[in-house]
């Protein structure tokens, strides 16, 4: 995976701060929305939970009301400095459905593309809450975890991905107690790619070193990063669709600095603590081109149920992780996840064979050995992890990673490089927000059990 934190609403947004305040001008009210617990045999436990949008997204204020950060830059005199920064802003409620088109209905949520308000709205990420004031942990290891959701509406270039990460469930707030916001605002975010585009960090506002976007007028990099063990259950637009595992040698949230973060903002993607590549089963990569997409075999004009299911040596909650298996469902027929078709890899699920495999056949750098591979994988998801739900553009690569031929230098024949059909000149943001502005991803049907319990074979 190749995430950037993508355009934003027109205003501030913030993430964690030495003193973080918490802003009276807007009501936070977490859309409410169900998720299932079940049991051997198939019975289901419906949970009453809510989801709140990441703090990057939120407004952030002086007392007076001012912005501590327009467009790309950070206000000079609100925030001169990482610690003046934290004293001086405050992270305000939010507006689901007027500024940032999230809606909830029982156990589904829809995520709007572009939503024009105040300012014009980018996408979102939100996490899913077991209450108030924390985030749910998923402990899926040697269980399986099952969602429906329709992509019908994202084209080329978009990017609707629902995952886990080791956040804490507070969003830092017991670590870092001067946050008061914590996890009821959406703080302490996390991810494989040690993202330095967020603009307060464990406690940190990252101002030092702060470089405004050269092609995104909304974000930047400062000098710290976010780093934790990532597994992408699903990224996916209508073309295309990646299963990956991403391990870091410390799987919970850390915070780095400048080159040694490694990913995108870094001169060596490849320096930190996490495989910012993994290990992705894309069904195209693999071989079989008329597996996902309109029409083809998983119709992508259709609603569908996505099982990831986590095998562990022993069967067990306690085992170690051996294997990453999927299965779909669509119009009452169980469907295995397509075999590789390519020279030297075997299999249809993730495991160190096809992982090994896969790196020495496309010429990927190995970083996910480096890191654990899944015996780390499966240590940070038997500590639990938290749920991103999310939909975004990319200013980055536009995306071709997901859907297209990758890298562009390299010929679409050579193994590895075509990962969809979508052409190499898509996904360029400022075409997709203008071409597709009313995209949407609906998730839903959220189940977490033991395998083969949460979906009807």
């Amino acid at each position: 995976m190749y995430r950037i934190l993508k355009s934003f609403i027109l205003l501030s947004f913030v993430n964690l701060s030495f003193s973080q305040k918490i802003g009276t001008l807007t009501p936070e009210v977490h859309p409410p929305m169900t998720y299932q617990k079940c049991s051997e045999g198939g019975s289901c436990e419906t949970i009453q939970g809510e989801v709140v949008i990441d703090a990057n997204w939120r407004w952030v204020h002086s007392s007076q009301g001012q912005n501590c950060y327009t467009g790309n830059t950070w206000n000079p005199t609100i925030c001169p400095d990482d610690a003046t920064c934290s004293d001086n802003c405050y992270l305000d409620g939010a507006n689901y459905e007027s500024i940032y088109g999230i809606t909830t209905s029982n156990d589904s949520v829809r995520l709007n593309f572009v939503t024009q308000s105040q300012g014009k709205n980018i996408g979102s990420r939100l996490f899913l809450m077991s209450n108030e004031s924390n985030y749910e942990l998923f402990h899926v290891l040697g269980q399986e975890f099952t969602f429906d959701v329709d992509v019908s509406n994202l084209d080329c270039g978009l990017n609707g991905a629902l995952y886990l990460v080791s956040m804490d469930s507070d969003g830092g707030s017991a670590r870092f107690p001067t946050n008061e916001a914590g996890a009821k605002y959406g703080t302490g975010y996390c991810d494989a790619q040690c993202p330095r585009d967020l603009k307060f960090i464990s406690g940190s506002a990252n101002v030092d070193g702060w470089v405004p976007s050269s092609n995104n007028a909304n974000t930047g990099y400062g000098n710290l990063g976010s780093c934790c063990a990532e597994m992408d259950l699903w990224e996916a637009n209508n073309m295309a669709t990646a299963v990956t595992p991403h391990p870091c040698d410390t799987s919970s949230q850390s915070v780095c600095k400048s080159d040694s973060c490694g990913g995108a903002a870094s001169s060596n993607r490849y320096a930190g603590i996490c495989d910012p590549d993994g290990c992705d089963y894309n069904p195209y990569r693999m071989g079989n081109t008329s597996f996902f997409g309109p029409k083809k075999m998983i119709d992508t004009n259709s609603v569908m149920t996505v099982v990831t299911q986590f095998i562990t040596h022993d069967g067990s909650a306690d085992g170690n992780l051996i294997s990453i298996k999927r299965l779909y469902v669509q119009n009452g027929e169980v469907l295995s996840q397509s075999e590789s078709t390519v020279d030297g890899i075997e299999g249809n699920e993730i495991n160190e064979e096809f992982c090994t495999n896969q790196k020495k056949v496309f010429g990927d750098e190995d970083s996910f050995k480096k890191h654990g591979g899944l015996t780390k994988m499966g240590e940070a998801l038997k500590g639990g992890m938290v749920l991103v739900l999310s939909l975004w553009d990319d200013y980055q690569a536009n995306m071709l990673w997901l859907d297209s031929s990758y890298p562009t230098t390299a010929p679409s024949s050579q193994p590895g490089v075509a990962r969809g059909s979508c052409s190499t000149s898509s996904g360029v943001p400022s075409q997709v927000e203008q071409q597709y502005p009313n995209a949407y991803v609906v998730y839903s049907n959220i189940k977490v059990g033991p395998i083969d319990s949460t979906y009807k074979k």
